[in-house]
This record gives structure tokens, sequence and C-alpha cells, in this order.
């Protein structure tokens, strides 16, 4: 698989969150469940200060490693997190090193390839957050472009 490397600079973001663990499947389940929560209760329309068109999937607050548990925060780059509505989350997330992956292909699976290569692949992850980039190119369902960066030593 083809990466890069970037120095990114901070940012913030606000959305929803959960807390999840990878363990049997359940990762899925609940990220699956906060993406229907995110359409089904108009977050986006309801992030004040957006930056830009991209959703952000941060996964973030590792108890360990990819085997322990995260939390997960889907939600829009910001300007501001003087408003954060009442039952969102709102984080900065620092400047880092990243390690970028770009997933092409059918939906949800591209990026679940991407993050099972990384976890089977990458050693030198700093577990600060990670996060996937949905730009315009990521809502062909069939044939989408999703960008994964992750944290490194």
């Amino acid at each position: 698989m083809e990466t890069t490397t970037a120095v990114l600079e901070s940012f913030q973001v606000i959305g929803i969150k959960v807390r999840t663990i990878n363990k049997d499947g359940q990762s899925g389940k609940d990220i699956k469940a906060l993406w229907d929560r995110f359409f089904t209760d108009s977050i986006l329309q309801k992030i004040p200060n957006k930056l830009g068109g991209e959703l952000y999937n941060i996964y973030t607050n590792y108890e360990s490693d990819y085997l322990g548990d995260y939390d997960c925060i889907l939600g829009c780059k910001v300007s501001s997190l003087d408003e954060i509505p009442e039952g969102m989350t709102g984080i900065t997330i620092r400047k880092d090193t990243y390690e970028t992956f770009t997933s092409k292909g059918e939906l949800p699976k591209s990026v679940l390839d991407t993050w099972q290569y990384i976890w089977k692949n990458k050693t030198n992850r700093s577990y600060g957050a990670d996060f996937d980039v949905y730009g315009p190119d990521a809502f062909n369902s069939t044939n989408a472009t999703v960008k994964t960066y992750v944290s490194i030593k």
C-alpha cells in the first residue's frame, strides 16, 4: 500500500462521540451507529463555525493501542470551539507527523481494509489522534476516495 508522510498543523473539530473497542467487531457496530445518528439527527447542520465540507472520523484517547478502548468522534473541522452544542464534543488535534493512506473503492470496505493493513503493519504509531477525512470524492459508495492519517513517532 502506498503511503506518504506529512506534518499537519493543529486544527479543531466539533462532532459526536462514542467510546469503543475493536474487540469482537464492537467498533464496527458502534461506528456505524455513530454515522447513522450523525445523519438521522442532522448533526452536520447543527455544527457551528464549520470550515470546508469534509467530515472527519477521529480516533483518539487510546487506552493503550488499537486493541484497547478509544474514542471515535465524527464531525467537521471548525474555526472555533467557543460554541459546542449540547450533546456534542469539541477537540483540538495537535500538530503532529502523520503517515497517510488513501482508500479507494466501496464503502465502508475500502476504509476497513486500510485499517486492517495499518493494524497489521504499522508499529511506529504514536496513538495520538488518527483520523479519516471524507471529502467530496468520499460519497460515491462504490468508488469512494478517503484519506486516513495515522499519527507516528
